[in-house]
């Protein structure tokens, strides 16, 4: 099975524990450039919002109301992808943390094997589906 381009197989298919040398090296290179992707994608949404401010700053004159608006919708849309940007840079960098202690695709709720399916979807996932869940209605 793989796990985006790791491959893994027999009985650590199901389980973190049964994975291969090979096999977390694999995972690590995935999760290594996901996170440098992320890093560097954070970096240029921070300058483009640099940017974007100083332009704001000398080209305020004139602005009526519509003006104005548009500006802060700008703002707000790039203030809320810099945020999510870094929080999936933190979420890869923690699962970095997590197959560097032992413990990445186990669940860190109730310490179950993550489903390989899940991880294949999001590799950085930190917890099963029955737990996110969970998680999430308690939130709402």
């Amino acid at each position: 099975m793989l796990v985006n381009g790791a491959v893994v197989a027999g009985k650590g298919a199901s389980t973190a524990k049964g994975r291969s040398a090979e096999e977390f090296e694999q995972i690590r290179v995935i999760l290594q450039g996901r996170f440098e992707d992320l890093d560097r994608e954070y970096e240029e949404a921070v300058a483009q919002n640099t940017r974007l401010r100083l332009v704001e700053i000398g080209d305020a004159a004139g602005d009526d109301q519509a003006d104005s608006g548009s500006k802060t919708a700008e703002r707000d849309a790039a203030t809320s992808l810099l945020r999510t940007l870094l929080d999936r840079r933190t979420q890869a960098e923690h699962a970095l943390q997590r197959l560097d202690e032992g413990t990445y695709g186990n669940c860190e709720g109730c310490s179950n094997p993550i489903p390989v399916e899940r991880l294949e979807v999001f590799p950085s996932a930190t917890t099963c589906v029955h737990c996110k869940q969970v998680r999430e209605r308690r939130a709402s």
